[in-house]
């Protein structure tokens, strides 16, 4: 049973949407809830076992909290745009989040082991081991979000009346939840643990500022005051990677063999 809705959320079908019961929502929530769980764990165990317990409830926290405060827009967009409901729209999200925590989850073996290997937080190698340490888990994430993102992408395509409505109602939908999300992860950092700052759940300055505005400082120190012209070419730079990957998810016209 478990096995065969794991394999559904890997390689979804346009039955996936046909039973948006509370009962199938609730078990692809209980799903990635324990795969984003035991990720998390070893994502915190580096700086402490303590922390590896927080984040392994923080990171389905930052899904629950997205879709939960998001989940009017992803309804509205999903009728606007798809037409597919509201418990669809939700379902069809949680199936990608599941996709990407289930791909999470089966690295926790590889993350767990690395986080044993690396140099100890108390190390004077501590600081150069936490910013590669915070780099391999950025580029799991990424891994992980693009296959998700293809899972959602799979599951409109079957569902929306064309291409197009699919890769714009997936488009918006990411854009969303995107914005909500990277705050709610600002809001509730720490999630790899600083070497230099004592292990706590939420940091004592938690709802100060946004996560915008410490990338927007962060941008302004790297380019001495140039952070309006390195988010224009980030944006342009976004749109040329996008376009190419738009035009490959588009189905093709195929040219008619002669008989």
């Amino acid at each position: 049973m478990l096995a065969a809705v794991i394999r559904r959320l890997l390689q979804p079908t346009s039955e996936l949407l046909d039973d948006p019961s509370p009962g199938n929502i609730s078990r692809t929530a209980g799903i990635t809830a324990l795969a984003l769980a035991a990720y998390g764990f070893t994502t915190g165990f580096w700086r402490s076992p303590v922390m590896g317990c927080y984040v392994a409830l923080k990171m389905p926290l930052l899904v629950a909290c997205t879709l939960g405060c998001n989940g009017m827009l992803n309804g509205l967009l999903g009728l606007l745009l798809g037409g597919i409901g509201f418990r669809q729209s939700l379902l069809a999200l949680l199936s990608a989040f599941a996709s990407a925590a289930l791909i999470l989850g089966s690295l926790a073996p590889v993350t767990l082991m690395l986080a044993l290997n690396a140099p100890a937080p108390d190390s004077p190698d501590a600081g150069t081991a936490h910013a590669g340490y915070l780099l391999f888990h950025v580029f799991l994430i990424a891994v992980a979000g693009i296959a998700g993102t293809l899972t959602l992408y799979k599951i409109l395509l079957q569902r929306c009346s064309s291409p197009g409505i699919a890769i714009t109602t997936m488009l918006a939908w990411l854009g969303g939840n995107g914005f909500l999300g990277a705050q709610f992860s600002w809001i509730l950092r720490p999630f790899f643990g600083t070497p230099t700052i004592a292990v706590s759940f939420l940091r004592d300055d938690s709802m100060r500022g946004s996560f915008y505005e410490a990338v927007w400082r962060s941008l302004n120190r790297a380019t001495d005051g140039n952070a309006l012209a390195a988010v224009c070419g980030l944006i342009a730079a976004l749109v040329i990677i996008a376009i190419p990957i738009i035009l490959t998810l588009r189905p093709r016209n195929r040219i008619p063999l002669p008989p």
